[in-house]
C-alpha cells in the first residue's frame, strides 16, 4: 500500500511507525469512541423496550449502529487526514501516519457507515436507520467542516453524538418521544465540558490545524471552565428528567444529584485554578460520571 507521510508535509521520509493492521483499522474506526456509542445505543435500547427485552432485536440494532459510527469516524479521519498531521495528539493514526492510503480510509468509511444505515434500515426500521444516517450526516458534514470555521462546532458535534441512545430507544419502540428525547438531553450535556476541558488541555495542538475551538484564545483558561460549569450545572438539572417521564423510578434521582454535583465541584474546581491538572480532572471526571448514570438508569428502570 502506498504510503502518504510525503503527502502530509513532513518534508524528509520517515518510516512510520510498525503496528498491526488490526490495530490500525481499530484506531480508524475509533475502536474507542464507538464502543461508547454502542453502550448508549445498548442503554437506550433497554429503557425503551418492554419486558421480555428482545436481545435479537438489540444484537440487531447494535451491530448497524456500530457500523454505522465505525463508518463515520473513518470518513472523519480521512477528511481530515492533512490537518491531523499536524497535531501531536493525532499524527500517528493510520493515514496521518503513512501507514494507510486515504483512498482506503475513503472507501472503508463509506462501505461501512452506508451499509449500517442500509441494515438498521431493514433489520429494525426506518426510524432507526433515518436517526444513523442523520448521525453520520451531521458528524461528517456539518461537524467536520465546521471545525475549520466556527467554535460553534463542538455544540453541533455534540448531536450525532447523542443520537445513539435515541437510535437504540427507536429500535425498541420505533417511535420517539419525549422520554427517548431526555436520553439525548443527558447524552448531549455531558459532552461540552468533557470536550471544553480537552480542548483547553490541546489548545495549541488544536490552533495548529486551524482547529476553531473556544479554547483557541483562551490562554488563561476562563472561558473554557466557566462554560464547563454552566453545563455541568444544566447537566445536574436536566439528568433527572428520565424520573419524571416514567422510565425509571425516584430512586434514580439521589444517585444523579450526587454524581452531577461531584461533577459540578469539579468543574468550579477548574474555573478556580484554571490549570491543567484540574482540566485534566475535569475530562477524567467526565469519563467516569457517564457510565456510572447510565449504570444508575439501567438500575431503576421501571
Amino acid at each position: 500500500m502506498k504510503s502518504s507521510a510525503t503527502v502530509a508535509g513532513t518534508g524528509a521520509a520517515v518510516a512510520p511507525p510498525r503496528t498491526g493492521r488490526g490495530a490500525d483499522f481499530a484506531e480508524l474506526v475509533k475502536a474507542r469512541l464507538t464502543a461508547l456509542v454502542l453502550v448508549t445505543t445498548a442503554v437506550g435500547f433497554y429503557l425503551g423496550a418492554d419486558a421480555p427485552i428482545n436481545y435479537s432485536a438489540l444484537l440487531r440494532a447494535f451491530l448497524g449502529t456500530a457500523s454505522a459510527a465505525a463508518g463515520a469516524a473513518a470518513l472523519n479521519q480521512w477528511w481530515e487526514w492533512q490537518l491531523d498531521a499536524l497535531m501531536h495528539r493525532t499524527k500517528s493514526r493510520p493515514v496521518q501516519g503513512g501507514r494507510m492510503h486515504p483512498v482506503t480510509a475513503l472507501v472503508i468509511g463509506a462501505i461501512l457507515s452506508i451499509g449500517g444505515v442500509i441494515y438498521l434500515w431493514f433489520a429494525c426500521n426506518v426510524l432507526t436507520a433515518i436517526l444513523a444516517a442523520v448521525t453520520v450526516a451531521i458528524y461528517i458534514f456539518a461537524y467536520t467542516p465546521l471545525k475549520r470555521i466556527s467554535t460553534v462546532n463542538t455544540l453541533v458535534g455534540a448531536v450525532p453524538g447523542a443520537l445513539p441512545p435515541m437510535i437504540g430507544w427507536a429500535a425498541a419502540r420505533n417511535d420517539l418521544d419525549a422520554a427517548g428525547w431526555s436520553l439525548f438531553v443527558i447524552v448531549l450535556l455531558w459532552q461540552l465540558p468533557h470536550f471544553f476541558a480537552i480542548a483547553w488541555m490541546y489548545r495549541d495542538d488544536y490552533a495548529r490545524a486551524g482547529f476553531q475551538m473556544i479554547a483557541s484564545d483562551d490562554a488563561t483558561g476562563e472561558r473554557s471552565a466557566s462554560q464547563s460549569v454552566f453545563f455541568s450545572i444544566l447537566l445536574l438539572v436536566l439528568a433527572g428528567l428520565p424520573a419524571f417521564m416514567g422510565v425509571v423510578n425516584f430512586l434514580y434521582i439521589p444517585i444523579e444529584l450526587l454524581l452531577g454535583g461531584v461533577f459540578v465541584v469539579v468543574a468550579m474546581r477548574f474555573l478556580r485554578t484554571r490549570t491543567r491538572g484540574d482540566a485534566r480532572l475535569l475530562f477524567i471526571t467526565s469519563i467516569i460520571y457517564l457510565p456510572l448514570l447510565l449504570t444508575a438508569l439501567v438500575l431503576t428502570k421501571l
